[in-house]
């Protein structure tokens, strides 16, 4: 576990540093989106992921890695809005949206860690295909989650699904990194 503790925190200092550097070119105008527009910004890129894993090529330049990295820090993005809602104008300084991030990746990581360890690192023999896919489906369930204003009967809530796509994110990036994706 060790391992992947460290290969974890290896692939969000890439994320994190992204999301730093977007926040020097644009701050955190994302501020004004509702959680669903977040939602369906991780739907465009795990689709993307899909398509492309699917036909084989990209006609655009990002690749399936960028978009991996994109899905880790729009769920971030989307945990931040659930936590302070969508503001009308950009309400919070670069350094609250700094610390916000650092918060809820610790709160996942901490959510990974005791999922690893329950689950035996089975997502280590997953075929990478799988991960996209395994979005997707967390995609479609906070979709109806949100369709229903956030009430479930017996699921767990939007959060919890955001962060279940980010770790699937980083697992994809972690398998990479190995050269097994």
């Amino acid at each position: 576990m060790a391992d992947t503790k460290q290969q974890y925190d290896e692939v969000i200092a890439l994320c994190r540093d992204l999301y730093i550097k977007k926040m020097a070119d644009y701050g955190p105008s994302w501020r004004i989106s509702r959680p669903q527009t977040i939602t369906d910004q991780i739907f465009i890129n795990a689709k993307r992921i899909r398509t492309i894993q699917i036909n084989g090529e990209a006609k655009v330049a990002d690749d399936i890695y960028s978009e991996y990295i994109g899905i880790v820090n729009y769920g971030v993005i989307g945990l931040i809005q659930l936590e302070k809602g969508f503001s009308d104008t950009i309400d919070m300084t670069r350094d609250e949206a700094i610390a916000l991030y650092d918060k809820y990746i610790a709160e996942t990581k901490a959510l990974m860690v005791n999922k690893n360890t329950d689950y035996g690192e089975a997502w280590r023999d997953m075929r990478p295909s799988s991960y996209a896919d395994f979005i997707l489906t967390k995609v479609e369930r906070t979709k109806s989650i949100e369709d229903q204003n956030g009430k479930t009967l017996v699921s767990e809530g939007i959060a919890a699904n955001y962060q279940d796509m980010i770790n699937y994110a980083v697992f994809a990036l972690i398998r990479h990194n190995e050269g097994t994706e």
